[in-house]
C-alpha cells in the first residue's frame, strides 16, 4: 500500500511513507510522535498519512507493517523469460496468482465489503460496466447474479450504458470496475448514475483514482503491478474475479435457501439443454 501510494501523496506523508519502507521494524515500535520526529515530520503527518491510506489509526499501521514483516515467503510477482520452461511458468503462474489473492483479501475494508453486499442484496437492477479486460470481469459478474435470480447486465458498450443509467432509479446498483481507476467511460458512467441517485460501487486497485472518487462504495484489489507479460491483465484479472466470487458468495449466503433454490433451477436449466443435444444426435 506504501509503495504504491508513494508518488501521490504529499510531501510530508511521502517523507513518512519512504521512512516505514525503508525501517519498518523500528516503525512498528515508534509512536506517531516519535514516528514524525524520525521522519523530520509530525505527528499530525503521520495521522494523516493513516487517512490518506483509508486505515483506521495509527495502530493499524502498525499492525499491517508487524502482518508483512512476519511473511516468510516471497510471493512476489515473477515474471518469464525467453525460451522458458512449462514447469518454470507453471511454477511462476501459480505464485503470482497467490500472490494477487493473498495481497487483494488484505485490501479489502470488510466495512465497505457489507455495504456494498447489501446493495446489491437489495438492488432491483444490477448494472456492471468495464472496458477491455474489466469488461469480461462485468460479464463475468452478471452471469454470477443472474443465476441467483437478480437482475443484472453488464456493459461494455459505453452508449448502451448511458441509456440504461439514464432510466435508472434509486433502486438499481452500478459497479463501475476498473484495474487502474483511470478508465474515463467507467468514471462518467459513475458520474452519470451519481446523477441519477443510483447507488454506485467501484472495484480498482488501491488507492485514489477517478474511478473510485466517483464511487459511493470503493472496493480495492491487490496494487501489485503487472509484470512485463501481462497476458491478457493476469493479475489484475485474478483480483477483480476474487472481490467479484467475494460479494457473490457473500449475497448468496444471506439469502442461503432462496440461493440454493435457483442454482438448482439454473443448473437444471443447463442440464436439460445438454440432453437435448444428446437427443438429437441420437436422432430423437
Amino acid at each position: 500500500m506504501l509503495t504504491e501510494m508513494l508518488p501521490l501523496l504529499p510531501p510530508s506523508e511521502r517523507k513518512i511513507a519512504q521512512y516505514i519502507i525503508d525501517n519498518p521494524e523500528e516503525a512498528i515500535s515508534l509512536t506517531a510522535s516519535e514516528l514524525g520526529k524520525r521522519s523530520s515530520t509530525s505527528g499530525a503527518a503521520v495521522i494523516r498519512l493513516c487517512k490518506s491510506l483509508d486505515l483506521k489509526g495509527v495502530q493499524d499501521l502498525k499492525l499491517r507493517i508487524a502482518g508483512d514483516l512476519q511473511k516468510t515467503t516471497d510471493y512476489g510477482l515473477r515474471d518469464i523469460v525467453p525460451n522458458e520452461s512449462i514447469t518454470s511458468i507453471i511454477d511462476k503462474m501459480t505464485n503470482n496468482s497467490i500472490h494477487t489473492i493473498r495481497e487483494t483479501a488484505e485490501m479489502l475494508n470488510t466495512e465497505e465489503l457489507e455495504r456494498a453486499v447489501h446493495v446489491l442484496k437489495d438492488a432491483e437492477r444490477i448494472h456492471f460496466f468495464g472496458v477491455g479486460a474489466s469488461g469480461i470481469i462485468a460479464q463475468d459478474a452478471q452471469q454470477k447474479f443472474v443465476r441467483i435470480d437478480k437482475t443484472a447486465y453488464a456493459f461494455t458498450d459505453i452508449h448502451m450504458a448511458a441509456t440504461m443509467i439514464a432510466n435508472a432509479t434509486e433502486k438499481d446498483a452500478v459497479v463501475g470496475v476498473s484495474f487502474s481507476g483511470e478508465t474515463r467511460e467507467v468514471a462518467k458512467i459513475l458520474k452519470l448514475a451519481n446523477n441519477q441517485n443510483v447507488n454506485t460501487i467501484s472495484l480498482t486497485k488501491y488507492g485514489t483514482s477517478p474511478v473510485s472518487e466517483q464511487a459511493d462504495i470503493k472496493l480495492y484489489t491487490s496494487a501489485t503491478r503487472e509484470s512485463t507479460f501481462r497476458s491478457g491483465a493476469t493479475s489484475s484479472r485474478i483480483a477483480q474475479l476474487q472481490v467479484i466470487d467475494t460479494l457473490f458468495m457473500c449475497v448468496a449466503s444471506m439469502e442461503y435457501d432462496k440461493t440454493v433454490k435457483h442454482l438448482n433451477a439454473t443448473r437444471d436449466a443447463v442440464t436439460f439443454l445438454g440432453d437435448c443435444g444428446k437427443g438429437k444426435k441420437r436422432g430423437i
